[in-house]
């Protein structure tokens, strides 16, 4: 507030025009701040980060409290082979392989029993056809087709749950000369065999037209792991 001295010794009081002549009517009246009320009843929260505040279920806590000590802890080299899988396009024609030799489902299984009985009723003199080449799965049998020397490949996957039911397969598949990999996902390996998962499937016998696929996977897996000291 200015105060000016007029002629006749009276004070007027004169508003003061701010530094550059400009007052708050001179703004546009079509942009008005329009402040928020966040209080009870208000604006709506702005949406805001709440990760650390969420009370993760505990397979999720396990999960990120097993990879944390995984950094940190001095893995033993038997658990630490286990990442060490085989790569994306040795994986495609692993998988593509297996997949030939999946094995049959109940309802494929019944209809060749099914077609075996009706012939053998008919009089046909042979005896059943011979058992399809599938892959074999299950810890315990794989493991057995190892010691007796059947196997001809192993697949186990990288990611079994505990990691101790599947240790001695590496050492054992070693001792035995049988080539063996790792595999990242073990549902990959269980939707193979029709399961939910699979800890490891070998393979003992392919057709013809697949043995020379069979021979140069187990060369390269038997360079990378087995002679890999």
């Amino acid at each position: 507030i200015m105060v000016k001295k007029a002629t006749k010794g009276k004070k007027v009081v004169v508003a003061s025009s701010g530094a550059k002549g400009t007052s708050k009517s001179d703004k546009n009246p079509l942009f008005q701040k329009n402040a928020r009320n966040f209080r009870i009843g208000g604006d709506i929260q702005p949406k805001r980060d709440l990760t650390r505040f969420v009370r993760w279920p505990k397979y999720i806590r396990l999960q990120r409290q097993k990879r944390i000590l995984l950094m940190r802890l001095k893995v033993p080299p038997a658990l630490n082979q286990f990442s060490n899988t085989i790569d994306k396009n040795q994986a495609s024609q692993l998988l593509k392989l297996l997949n030939k030799y999946a094995p049959e489902t109940r309802k494929q299984k019944k209809e060749r029993l099914e077609k075996e009985a009706n012939s053998a009723e008919k009089g046909a003199k042979h005896g059943p056809g011979p058992k399809p080449v599938n892959i074999k799965f299950g810890l315990n049998h794989v493991t057995t087709l190892v010691e007796e020397g059947k196997a001809k490949l192993v697949v186990i996957a990288h990611d079994v749950d505990p990691l101790e039911i599947v240790v001695h397969l590496p050492a054992l598949c070693r001792k035995k000369g049988v080539p063996y990999c790792f595999v990242k996902g073990k549902a990959r390996i269980g939707s193979i065999v029709h399961q939910k998962t699979a800890t490891c499937v070998a393979l003992t016998e392919v057709r013809k037209e697949d043995q020379s696929d069979l021979d140069l996977l187990a060369k390269n897996f038997k360079a990378e792991y087995n002679e890999n000291e």
